[in-house]
């Protein structure tokens, strides 16, 4: 069953000058027709300007269509009177976690939202506790978000949308301004939403390491679709990716590269264990 889904979408920035006339065009998105599942884990991956962002902002319809239609869990963007409904279904997660947070104390900053649904003062507390969990930061409850580092950050904004119990989460490069360790922690909070909370995950992003627990990696390119598939086919895909100004992980490239001087290694390999097995049964069948 489809959670978001995008027909012949066109998104246009218009300039105009001081007396409304038109001075540029920008198309960010170019006749995008997407699907993605309840339940899936989508990433969407794309250089500077390559339209992802602005596809985000159309799924939380922060912005409309200029032509062509985008469907949350079946209701229509376009359609005023299903905004609030869109927006408790797919819940947004932006690059700068200080943005989203607004309270003094974690725990009041993660029930705000759910706070402005009308959700009772009983269930709130609840769900806080659950969320907070659920992103692995409920000994920091009592704490100031400002002694947090960044990571930990936008897990309370994470636990923030997950209170409101969204179908949906979309990430909008989360990890952005974060450094390794605080990536590394928020991916893993989001792999565990999708897996045990069953949550729709879109990550835009472009770090390549990040997508590789995706179900399907969607390539964005001067607001065109150029490559989809599951992670393994898109990063076996190394020059075209490179067309595209994208890298790949590292331990990809480094297949790639063992595979280029002639070692009989598999394309699309995505973590370290898969290359040292795939380098280790080489040996072995040198051995015999």
């Amino acid at each position: 069953m489809g959670m978001i889904k995008t027909r012949n979408l066109i998104f246009e920035y218009i300039r105009r000058d001081e007396e409304g006339n038109v001075e540029s065009i920008n198309r960010a998105i170019d006749a995008v027709d997407l699907e993605v599942n309840k339940g899936d884990f989508v990433a969407i991956l794309g250089h500077n300007g390559s339209g992802k962002s602005t596809m985000a902002k159309h799924i939380n319809a922060i912005l409309i269509p200029t032509e062509g239609s985008v469907w949350v869990n079946g209701m229509d963007t376009k359609d005023e009177e299903k905004m609030w409904d869109i927006r408790q279904t797919a819940g947004m997660v932006f690059q700068n976690p200080d943005n989203q947070i607004i309270a003094t104390v974690v725990e009041e900053d993660v029930g705000f939202g759910a706070e402005n649904l009308g959700v009772p003062t009983k269930e709130i507390w609840e769900r806080v506790e659950e969320s907070l969990q659920a992103v692995g930061m409920l000994e920091y409850r009592k704490h100031s978000p400002n002694k947090l580092s960044g990571g930990q950050k936008q897990r309370v904004a994470i636990a923030g949308i997950m209170a409101m119990k969204p179908q949906c989460i979309v990430l909008d490069e989360p990890t952005a301004m974060l450094d390794p360790v605080g990536r590394k922690e928020v991916i893993k909070t989001v792999k565990e939403l999708n897996e045990k909370e069953k949550v729709t995950v879109l990550l835009i992003t472009h770090y390549m390491e990040e997508v590789i627990h995706a179900d399907k990696v969607i390539v964005m390119d001067q607001g065109k679709v150029v490559m989809q598939g599951t992670p393994r086919e898109i990063f076996s895909r190394v020059e075209e990716l490179k067309q595209y100004r994208l890298d790949v992980p590292q331990v990809t490239e480094l297949a790639y590269e063992l595979k280029k001087s002639g070692l009989d290694v598999p394309v699309g390999i995505l973590t370290t264990e898969e290359l040292v097995e795939a380098v280790l049964r080489l040996k072995k069948q040198d051995r015999q």
